[in-house]
């Protein structure tokens, strides 16, 4: 089980509070679809059958708690979320995190969000001990890319990432 016991207020590129803290059940439905809208940004489908999905996979995630998962409040809505799975990593012999999602809605992005959620994933990474955080995200994304780059992220140059799809 992944614990995450801090909750953080930060003010935004506009001067108003966004609180960071660990998503909790009273968040699954807004978040589910936030996690929907971020399934559309990448091209799946817009259908109830996978707004369902999404719930259903939220939900499994804070029921196991295999996940770490931050949600960014704004004058109290949810406005975004990041999502970090534990992995290992065996050269350095300590944990490292994926940041397997990050999004933001619409209405509250260009504010400062993404970025607090970026800090407070980097926060929690460091306070495990972490060795890196890894992420990956669409090449034609160029606002995400600038984000990162800004952050201090940097292309992996030193190993290729291969893919065996499941399907």
């Amino acid at each position: 089980m992944i614990e995450y016991s801090r909750e953080v207020n930060q003010l935004n590129d506009n001067g108003g509070e966004i609180r960071i803290c660990e998503a909790d059940p009273g968040m699954l439905r807004n978040l589910s679809e936030l996690f929907h809208q971020y399934r559309l940004f990448y091209g799946y489908a817009d259908e109830q059958p996978q707004r369902e999905a999404a719930l259903d996979f939220i939900r499994e995630r804070l029921e196991r708690r295999d996940s770490v998962l931050l949600a960014a409040v704004v004058e109290d809505e949810l406005a975004g979320f990041v999502q970090l799975y534990p992995v290992f990593s065996s050269l350095s012999m300590k944990r490292s995190w994926i940041l397997n999602d990050l999004y933001v809605d619409r209405r509250w992005r260009g504010r400062g969000t993404a970025r607090q959620l970026l800090h407070e994933a980097e926060r929690h990474a460091r306070s495990t001990g972490a060795a890196y955080i890894q992420l990956s995200t669409a090449p034609d994304n160029m606002a995400a890319r600038r984000l990162y780059e800004s952050e201090g992220y940097e292309q992996d140059t030193e190993f290729l990432t291969y893919e065996l799809r499941l399907r």
